[in-house]
């Protein structure tokens, strides 16, 4: 089963129908359902922390989530869920010097996790006004840039977790699909 952390977004039951179109099992949990120990509990093969409308401080148990999950325990933040990451590891959050809200942008990566095998520059659907700033994190490393040089994708170096600051399940991006087909090989790889 693949835990899905609704932090009261639209988007969430997207993201749940392409993991269940991909044949995993869902379970989405608003972010405040539960305790973040009860949230583990269930065992998840894997964990999504969606996006939603405030800041990682505001995201129920996200933030918590992050610091007590188990490091072989794939996870994927999208949007805040990003954002939560990068604030879990000492970076910054800040307001984007590009806000975009329902445009695709060109995202350019490096090829690797997620994005294996998806070209670059990537067309990405973008629905946010925060930025995400690694500072001297040393757990995570950037991996796609917007054209304005704003990071829009992490992963960490020592475990299957990965944020991307854009929507993969958004029309916009037409290679939303592949990149959470990239992460559930990833969970695949870790149960196998």
């Amino acid at each position: 089963m693949i835990l899905i952390v609704d932090n009261y977004d639209s988007f969430v039951h997207n993201l749940a129908r392409y993991v269940r179109e991909a044949g995993f099992e869902t379970t989405v949990l608003r972010n405040d359902a539960m305790s973040a120990a009860e949230m583990l509990a269930l065992a998840p093969q894997a964990m999504v922390i969606s996006p939603g409308p405030h800041a990682p401080r505001d995201a129920g148990v996200s933030m918590e989530l992050i610091a007590r999950a188990p490091e072989d325990l794939p996870l994927l933040g999208v949007c805040l869920g990003h954002q939560c990451l990068i604030e879990a590891f000492g970076g910054e959050i800040r307001r984007a010097k590009e806000p975009l809200h329902g445009e695709a942008s060109a995202i350019r990566h490096d090829g690797e996790g997620v994005f294996q095998g998806l070209a670059s520059p990537l067309q990405a659907g973008r629905y946010h006004s925060l930025t995400g700033i690694l500072g001297a994190s040393r757990e995570l490393v950037g991996c796609a840039w917007s054209a304005a040089g704003e990071l829009m994708a992490v992963r960490r170096r020592s475990a299957p977790w990965h944020g991307v600051q854009f929507h993969p399940e958004s029309v916009l991006t037409p290679e939303g699909r592949a990149l959470l087909g990239n992460f559930l090989k990833l969970v695949k790889a870790e149960r196998a």
